[in-house]
């Protein structure tokens, strides 16, 4: 199930967006990288920033971002582990200053 993004908070031209608890499955095996679709429930102008709390030993990082949503990617730390099924947390920011 992808995640969707809903909540938002405006400071210092700054629009802060976070999703919580998005589900990733587990991994297949050892090293192996999970990839999430996160969605937005209205468009945004790209530029955006995605921070990811990937909720497990693992890093996260976003890819294919587009104004309607974005990848999220975990991969296990060490590379020898496999990723549990679990939950991650996104923090999306744009500078909405022109």
């Amino acid at each position: 199930m992808p995640g969707t993004i809903i909540e938002t908070s405006v400071n210092h031209h700054i629009t802060g967006t976070q999703a919580s608890n998005i589900p990733n499955v587990a991994g297949g095996s050892a090293g192996a990288s999970v990839t999430t679709a996160v969605s937005f429930t209205v468009p945004i102008n790209l530029g955006y920033a995605v921070r990811v709390d990937a909720g497990q030993s693992a890093f996260g990082f976003a890819s294919g971002k587009t104004s309607t949503g974005f990848n999220v990617t975990l991969v296990p730390v060490p590379s020898t582990a496999t990723l549990a099924a679990g939950t991650f947390n996104v923090m999306v920011t744009l500078d909405t200053e022109f």
